[in-house]
């Protein structure tokens, strides 16, 4: 385990900074605040120094001083994270790449974009207005294309656009010898060498820092429906789920919220007309006719196995009104007991168990003083809870961590993950032994031999020595 750097080490390498940064690095107490907290639950320790580069040869600059110092260096994006992948473990240098973001270049003819690692997904869909072209990739905040690549996000439209690791065609990054490489070239495939893209998309900014990333973009749909479907039970809704995508049916999102979780959107905003019972939000993407015989196909199974669908709606605005439900989910589930953080916790299972995992993962909570409510992104047998806890209450602590691990222990059983988007970072590092084990072994093989000085966000994914 990396150990934390010296003052004095601290202070030598902050007056070599500022001949790379001048007034972009800063020892601010409250601006290294900010840099130690994320969305999650878990909280980092302060990092030392927060710089703020523009290049990715600031950045080389950078990681090369700290090399020299032996000082850990992290990578920032928006701070939307959730296992706590970019908070500090060890304090060090945290590169904040909100400055870094420029969107490159677009090119619609090849259907790619290449943006500058601290772009951010509404930005880059803004900048492609008048395209005919969108990124799809939609965890729900507002990240950072950087952060999505390091975590290897997926979200609502993985199901039918698949995760970062499809979108992303190659990565500029910046080792820990402070080396610079590019990944692969736009070729829309490549059998050329090993696939340095997929080691980076997913590494947490543990083998390299990415800087620059090129990206796959995907036509806009000639027409796109949503229908918002409650149903009498979570087996009913979860099982019309997976039989959508085993029919085949052209399912772009397909996400499922709880009854607890409907009545928190509810009392979050009163005027919304949702009922509170288990509901699936479906989307069809595609031409008009294909779109309405898909509509069709879903309304006669839904309606099979106890559900009620609604009108599709058809228009831009109309549909932005029904996901805002589904995007405040995190803060819905906040106002429930208003001063208390959320432990959101992260499987994936085989489409074919997932009803069975996630009707035993409401049993387990329904069991369990503490309030949590479930959502996900069912299309592709991910889904979360979101456990409310007081962290300052160590038996709620170790109630909502128990919960967590049992949910996650019955998806390895069920040949699923730990983890479908959330990552590893600071909170799931023995899990990643039971789900994979001995394939950690040659990941840490990677790792120490592409950063030998356990520089880059140490202290992720497995503990190093």
């Amino acid at each position: 385990m990396t150990k934390r750097v010296d003052a004095s080490t601290i202070d030598a390498l902050y007056n070599k900074l500022t001949a790379i940064f001048g007034a972009r690095v800063t020892t601010s107490r409250a601006v290294r605040e900010h840099h130690s907290m994320d969305e999650g639950h878990r909280e980092g320790l302060l990092p030392d120094l927060v710089a703020f580069p523009r290049s990715t040869r600031e950045i080389a600059d950078a990681v090369l001083l700290c090399g020299a110092a032996g000082c850990p260096v992290l990578a920032w994006g928006a701070g939307t994270s959730l296992e706590g992948n970019a908070l500090s473990s060890t304090g060090g240098l945290c590169l904040d790449t909100s400055e870094m973001s420029q969107v490159l270049e677009v090119r619609p003819e090849d259907l790619t974009a290449t943006v500058q690692a601290g772009v951010r997904r509404l930005q880059l869909n803004d900048a492609l207005k008048g395209t005919g072209l969108f990124f799809p990739i939609d965890p729900g905040a507002d990240a950072t294309l950087g952060g999505m690549a390091a975590t290897r996000a997926s979200g609502t439209n993985a199901v039918r656009y698949g995760t970062m690791r499809a979108n992303v065609l190659s990565c500029t990054a910046v080792l820990a010898d402070g080396n610079v490489i590019r990944t692969a070239r736009r070729a829309p495939k490549s059998a050329a060498g090993y696939d340095l893209t997929a080691l980076l998309v997913g590494s947490e900014g543990t083998l390299g820092i990415i800087t620059e990333l090129t990206v796959r973009l995907h036509p806009l749909p000639e027409e796109v429906a949503l229908v918002v479907c409650p149903f009498e039970t979570i087996q009913g809704a979860v099982e019309s789920a997976s039989t959508a995508i085993q029919m085949g049916l052209g399912v772009a999102r397909i996400e499922f919220l709880d009854d607890r979780m409907m009545t928190a959107l509810r009392r979050l905003d009163q005027n919304a007309a949702y009922a509170e019972q288990p509901t699936l939000f479906v989307e069809f993407h595609g031409a008009p006719a294909s779109v309405q015989y898909q509509v069709q196909q879903f309304d006669e199974l839904a309606r099979s196995l106890g559900g009620v669908p609604s009108q599709p709606a058809l228009h831009q605005e109309d549909r932005t009104a029904l996901w805002k439900a589904r995007h405040n989910a995190l803060y819905a589930a906040r106002a429930l007991q208003p001063g208390k953080r959320v432990l959101i916790t992260d499987v994936c299972v085989p489409i074919s168990r997932l009803a069975e995992c996630l009707l035993h993962t409401r049993i387990d909570l329904d069991q369990s003083p503490l309030v949590a409510t479930i959502a996900g992104h069912v299309g592709d047998g991910n889904f979360h809870a979101f456990i409310l806890v007081d962290p300052a209450n160590p038996d709620e602590m170790h109630e909502a961590e128990r919960l967590h691990e049992q949910m996650a222990r019955r998806a390895i059983h069920m040949d699923g993950s730990c983890t479908g988007e959330h990552g590893i970072g600071l909170g799931k590092q023995q899990l990643l032994i039971e789900e994979l084990g001995a394939a950690v072994a040659p990941m840490m093989t990677i790792k120490r031999a592409l950063d030998p000085g356990n520089i880059l966000n140490p202290g992720k994914i497995f503990q190093f020595g």
